[in-house]
């Protein structure tokens, strides 16, 4: 177990504390680049000035977020099918003028799908960061806990 001193410098830490602390920084870390991407993310769709189209959902919004991104990816799908006869650029003939107007809508979609990936992985980057502080928090504490003398003789042997 730890052992402390009266004097700061002959404090000694025990592993659960240094072990809390990493977890805590660790925790910093991944919810700030986690909010950072997110927000990069968004400042860049938001450049583009993307609108939804009025027919898809949320339809006329700014394609900034997740949603938007989403909801202007399937409008794009089905503006696509509507142009080529319901036709994947895979199914259209390679001489077939309408290939192009199907690959630009795929790589607009998959454009559109990156960023809501993007968004999906910064999420979970500040959510496993908040977790990481509370579960250093809670080390941290249990750290701290006394033990009754006669459980610390069961431990210690």
């Amino acid at each position: 177990m730890s052992s402390t001193t009266g004097s700061k410098a002959g404090v000694v830490r025990s592993p659960m504390s240094w072990i809390s602390i990493v977890m805590m920084i660790a925790g910093a870390v991944l919810m700030v680049s986690g909010a950072a991407t997110y927000a990069t993310v968004s400042n860049t769709l938001a450049a583009e000035r993307i609108t939804v189209s009025e027919d898809g959902c949320l339809g006329g919004s700014e394609v900034a977020g997740p949603f938007t991104a989403y909801c202007e990816a399937m409008v794009i799908e089905s503006h696509a099918l509507e142009a080529t006869g319901g036709k994947t650029y895979a199914e259209l003939d390679r001489e077939d003028p309408l290939r192009n107007v199907a690959m630009n809508g795929s790589f607009l979609r998959a454009s559109l799908f990156t960023s809501v990936v993007a968004f999906g992985v910064s999420a979970m980057a500040v959510g496993l960061g908040l977790l990481f502080v509370l579960l250093g928090v809670a080390v941290r504490a249990l750290g701290r806990t006394s033990v009754p003398d006669d459980a610390r003789q069961l431990i210690e042997s």
